[in-house]
């Protein structure tokens, strides 16, 4: 964390909702000469405007007043404009195929990383830390994965993304190699929420703390874990939560925005969030 800055703040799921990320950025009066953000993926998708928000955080990030860590759907729309899936007609990244500068805008967003060091106490994902590996583990696969979307090899990219899709495996081994390993690597940063405490994903609940769930899983942090003994995490991706996890060292910051939520931004010098309700219906 840079102590040049005034600020420190995280920003959940924007899911290309604009008009709530600007909206969001005036009630924290953000500046960018003093100010920084760290976006928590899942930058587009849902929302009204996938494209100008894209292109709006790439140039905040370009101009050093923030980073991001890649989402599920930011990767979705890497492997769509790759040819390697079809968008869903409910992802609203048309606009963005299309769009004259698609192809620098998923060249930079394909070198975004999955894993940022936020300070020295302080780590974030899209999706969160399994209980399972320790600090130095997260680093070390999340970048197994950077490095193939980072590559100069596109072929060795579409490759990798043609093989991302998939709930199996749904366990971590030290044993798995290959695609395997990585897909379930990606699983656990960019789609977990329910695990099992010997860290089996589920990946069908999307609903809150309060309703059934599977029996023998579990929220990832309900599980006491290696990383949040020395380190806050911050995550999103768990719309349902609406930012509350009930955890002093875990922190949601997904309000569900883009479902009618809101957008929070959590400031870290003093822990204050702040919410802006979605304006677009």
């Amino acid at each position: 964390m840079s102590k040049t800055k005034r600020f420190h703040y995280v920003i959940g799921d924007v899911q290309g909702c604009f008009s709530a990320l600007k909206n969001l950025l005036q009630t924290i009066q953000f500046d960018e000469k003093k100010d920084f953000i760290w976006f928590a993926g899942d930058l587009v998708a849902r929302g009204e405007n996938s494209l100008e928000t894209l292109r709006f955080i790439k140039k905040m990030v370009e101009t050093g007043c923030a980073a991001t860590v890649l989402g599920n759907h930011d990767l979705t729309l890497i492997a769509c404009a790759r040819g390697i899936k079809k968008a869903k007609s409910k992802d609203y990244i048309d606009a963005i195929l299309a769009a004259d500068d698609c192809a620098e805008l998923i060249d930079w967003l394909r070198n975004q990383p999955l894993y940022l060091v936020l300070n020295n106490k302080s780590v974030m994902t899209h999706a969160g830390i399994p209980h399972i590996w320790d600090i130095e583990q997260v680093q070390k696969y999340a970048l197994e994965v950077e490095q193939l979307l980072h590559h100069k090899d596109l072929n060795k990219l579409d490759l990798f993304l043609k093989e991302m899709y998939s709930n199996q495996p749904d366990t971590w081994s030290d044993e798995l190699t290959g695609y395997a390993r990585l897909r379930v690597i990606v699983n656990y940063l960019t789609r977990m929420r329910l695990i099992g405490t010997d860290g089996q994903l589920e990946f069908h609940f999307k609903e809150g703390l309060t309703d059934p769930m599977p029996k023998g899983f579990a929220p990832w942090f309900h599980i006491q874990g290696k990383v949040e003994k020395t380190h806050q995490i911050f995550f999103g991706h768990w719309a349902a939560l609406e930012g509350k996890t009930h955890h002093k060292m875990v922190h949601n910051v997904d309000g569900g925005c883009v479902w009618g939520g809101q957008m929070i931004a959590y400031r870290l010098e003093d822990q204050k969030k702040f919410k802006v309700d979605n304006p677009i219906e």
